[in-house]
């Protein structure tokens, strides 16, 4: 194994960590407001993650397929956002 492939292993896995730690933490943060945009985003991080972790073990992002999960999270990421600011004020 070389010094590259190492260096890549290692950061693979710590964004890896860095997306579960997301996702984490938007999930408790929609378990104590029931706010739906947290559980998008603790799903897409959580997706993001997966993404991680399949370029790390398959040895680097040269699949296609890989980028399909990095697309659904930014197309959950996406439409969450849109969904919040198109529904309108509430009414108090």
């Amino acid at each position: 194994m070389t010094s590259q492939s190492l260096v890549e292993a290692y950061l693979y896995g710590l964004f890896t960590a860095a997306s579960l730690t997301a996702a984490l933490f938007f999930l408790r943060f929609w378990r104590q407001s029931r706010e739906g945009l947290f559980c998008i985003f603790a799903a897409a991080f959580a997706l993001l993650a997966a993404n991680n972790g399949l370029a790390a073990f398959l040895g680097g992002d040269e699949y296609p397929a890989i980028y399909l999960l990095r697309l659904a999270a930014f197309v959950l990421i996406i439409c969450a956002i849109l969904r919040k600011n198109l529904a309108g004020p509430k009414s108090l």
